[in-house]
């Protein structure tokens, strides 16, 4: 096997690798760099706001959009013969992306994640590592999502918001009947 790192350094010879199965010699591979020395851990930043290299990765790792909740809703919505924009601004000039935009009935849908909008059914405040930290992000996520409804609707806009622990066929018909003003 040969390693490279992206194709910006030289190949290296890391040894023979003779398993049954492709997956197999990867694992093999990787095991032989990690030996050699050409895998290591990225340490985090100086300045980073993780705990710990998987607390960043797991946080890197998080969607900003097509979570199974949203995917859900979008296929129930589409079913219904509604079409939509995803993942767009509802007005250009205001940082805010919605899920899923209906610009011509002027109705804006946020599918909110139980966690990081700070759900008063589910959320749990963090208690392991960084309380404080985690505290003021889910309430400013809060303030956020209220300052985003107020501009929509002075700018005559219909804001959704879903929770991601809801039933799929409840939310998707909510916004069916707002979209279809009902």
């Amino acid at each position: 096997m040969r390693w490279s790192d992206k194709g910006r350094s030289p190949a290296k010879y890391l040894g023979q690798v003779d398993n049954d199965t492709r997956a197999a010699n990867l694992v093999a591979g990787w095991e032989a760099a990690v030996e050699k020395g050409l895998v290591v851990p990225r340490p985090v930043p100086e300045n980073s706001w993780a705990s710990s290299d998987a607390v960043r990765a797991s946080m890197r790792g998080n969607r900003g959009k097509d979570t199974g909740p949203e995917l859900r809703l979008r296929s129930l919505v589409h079913r219904e013969g509604l079409r939509y924009r995803v993942s767009a601004r509802p007005l250009p000039d205001l940082r805010r992306t919605a899920d899923l935009v209906f610009t011509k009935a002027r109705v804006a849908v946020f599918v909110d994640g139980c966690f990081w909008h700070g759900c008063p059914e589910h959320h749990r405040p963090a208690t392991t590592r960084n309380p404080e930290f985690w505290r003021d992000k889910i309430e400013a996520n809060r303030s956020r999502d209220e300052e985003t409804n107020r501009s929509l609707c002075e700018a005559g806009w219909a804001v959704v918001r879903i929770w991601e622990h809801e039933d799929p066929v409840d939310a998707a018909q909510r916004v069916i009947a707002v979209v279809r003003g009902q």
